[in-house]
């Protein structure tokens, strides 16, 4: 465990020592602060049905920054290694494959935290300004931002994927963009080629990062994203923990 915790700081320092982490932390918190913005300003037009939370996390603009930290976040995170040529000095050191995977995977889920914690300041202020709640009940925060938490697990980990298939940062960061991006869609099939049959849209509904968003914020929870997630996050890892010790006797 105290392995685990030196490599995770290690990975956290790596993070924050760099330019690039205060770069997406500032343009992240620009574009949520203006979606948060401007769908208050759209809900002031008239009566809604929906709530200030379930309008904020589903716009075009969220789900577009939302896509887009995954690649930033994790296309250093084992090329790096190979770039600085710190790989071999890593591998070689008395420590697990799985403690190096996980540190890196835990070290870019912290720094994804961090991102969100300010846009929890968003709904403080609106209450104390409009002296209304943005929910209609305290299910709705906890539903969100544990979504975000789930679905954050398991795009960190394609993108740990995509890493250490690559010595390139940028390919990793196509990689996991493309991949990230294309699972995206496929949740969106039913709504972009209007399929009926009902086994179709059980299908899709059960993988779409839209519809349990929507769930979610609504204060809905469902126990299926929860296994959902949490089965791909960990088939990720296990792929990249073996991807990772191919590379290793490889070297």
């Amino acid at each position: 465990m105290r392995t685990f915790a030196i490599l995770f700081l290690r990975e956290v320092k790596a993070f924050f020592y760099t330019p690039i982490a205060y770069v997406v932390l500032f343009y992240f918190l620009i574009l949520t602060g203006f979606n948060f913005y401007s769908e208050v300003m759209i809900l002031n037009r008239g009566p809604v049905e929906i709530t200030v939370v379930e309008a904020f996390f589903d716009t075009v603009i969220f789900w577009f920054s939302y896509v887009l930290i995954f690649p930033l976040i994790t296309m250093r995170l084992f090329s790096d290694e190979f770039r600085m040529g710190t790989f071999e000095t890593l591998t070689t050191a008395p420590v697990r494959d799985w403690q190096v995977v996980l540190s890196k995977f835990f070290g870019a889920l912290f720094f994804y935290v961090v991102l969100w914690l300010p846009s929890l300041l968003y709904f403080v202020v609106f209450q104390w300004v409009a002296r209304s709640d943005a929910a209609r009940s305290p299910g709705s925060y906890w539903g969100a931002y544990a979504l975000l938490l789930l679905m954050g697990c398991f795009y960190i980990s394609i993108g740990c994927l995509a890493s250490v298939l690559t010595k390139d940062q940028i390919n990793a960061a196509v990689i996991s963009f493309t991949s990230i991006t294309l699972w995206f869609f496929a949740g969106l099939l039913t709504f972009i080629f209007g399929v009926t049959a009902p086994v179709f849209k059980d299908i899709i509904s059960y993988i779409s990062a839209v519809e349990h968003m929507s769930d979610f914020s609504k204060g809905i929870l469902d126990s299926r994203p929860l296994v959902w997630y949490t089965s791909m996050t960990i088939l990720m890892l296990i792929l990249t923990c073996h991807v990772f010790q191919y590379r290793k006797w490889k070297a």
